[in-house]
């Protein structure tokens, strides 16, 4: 089946500390000998900008992490190449390569000049994640104080143009108002690429059954986010953690709620401070869908959670 994690952070650890992928290190989360092990085949990597970043830092900053990523996948083409389309990431897993793929992480990065958008998807990037633990231009945060009382004018007019560009609209981090707000605009399937079920664990960043049935019926993916904050009531940066099992905790009840083609795994590595127990780093993501078949999920569903409902919305 194909493997693709449709969120990781590892672009801020190659622009900050110079990170070599083609070793399999102990820092972090994500390297090449580690996607291979955890039987990975295409790893998104996220272009985070920090909220604090005025809209032309976070441009400048983004723009550069993208170069450094970039050239850190072109170093080693024996191993990986970056992906722009579901039919490359395919073509590299048939070669035997590794996909990187691009997506950006704070909608500042764009502030309210639309050909910013343009560069980013000229460049590759598939998906813009609106905002991060801040109100932005575009919309209000989970973690905001609803200064645009949901998306904003502005937002809705990014929302359309992602449409017509073929960008996926990701709404992880987005408020609930933001949410719906975005169903109400988009004419596309929408995604939130490392998010959890609020049902199962009370933070505001997860998205509640209502949610869950919504993105079902507009067509749209929810990729379950490893963080134990996330994952369990009481966890903390600090502990305790985890289990890994919780993971598939939240991949059943997502199943359940909005059914067995909305469901992905997003794992929000090296952009967390704790691992669950058991899935220290992306070599161990294979546990995630063995605990999957000890729960009775097909091979068939299996392929679905894996990667192909993904791939069906980054091709819709």
């Amino acid at each position: 089946m194909f493997v693709l994690d449709s969120h990781c952070d590892t672009p801020s650890q190659i622009l900050r500390f110079h990170r070599d992928l083609s070793v399999c290190s102990t820092d972090g989360h994500v390297d090449f000998p580690r996607l291979r092990k955890g039987g990975v085949d295409a790893s998104f990597f996220a272009l985070y900008v920090p909220p604090q970043m005025d809209s032309l830092q976070a441009w400048d900053y983004a723009r550069e992490m993208l170069e450094q990523t970039r050239l850190e996948v072109e170093r080693h083409p024996q191993i990986a190449a970056m992906a722009y389309s579901e039919a490359d990431a395919r073509a590299n897993k048939a070669k035997g390569l590794l996909s990187i793929m691009l997506g950006l992480e704070n909608g500042s990065a764009i502030g309210s000049d639309m050909s910013r958008l343009e560069w980013f998807r000229a460049q590759g990037v598939r998906y813009v994640t609106l905002c991060h633990n801040a109100d932005n231009l575009i919309c209000d945060s989970a973690a905001g104080n609803g200064s645009n009382n949901g998306l904003s004018a502005l937002g809705r007019e990014v929302v359309r143009k992602m449409n017509s560009s073929g960008m996926l609209v990701d709404c992880a981090h987005i408020s609930d108002k933001s949410f719906f707000d975005v169903l109400d605009v988009t004419q596309k399937p929408i995604v939130s690429t490392h998010s959890c079920c609020r049902a199962l664990a009370g933070h505001r960043r997860n998205m509640t059954d209502e949610m869950l049935r919504a993105l079902a019926d507009n067509g749209g993916v929810i990729q379950i986010n490893f963080y134990p904050v996330f994952l369990q009531d009481g966890c903390t940066d600090n502990g305790p953690s985890c289990s890994y099992v919780r993971i598939a905790d939240h991949i059943d009840h997502a199943v359940e709620v909005a059914g067995i083609d909305h469901v992905g795994i997003g794992s929000d590595f090296d952009g967390i401070d704790i691992a669950p127990e058991g899935m220290e780093d992306v070599s161990k993501m294979w546990k995630v869908f063995e605990e999957l078949r000890g729960r009775g999920y097909s091979e068939a569903d299996l392929a679905k959670v894996a990667g192909e409902n993904f791939l069906r919305v980054l091709g819709a």
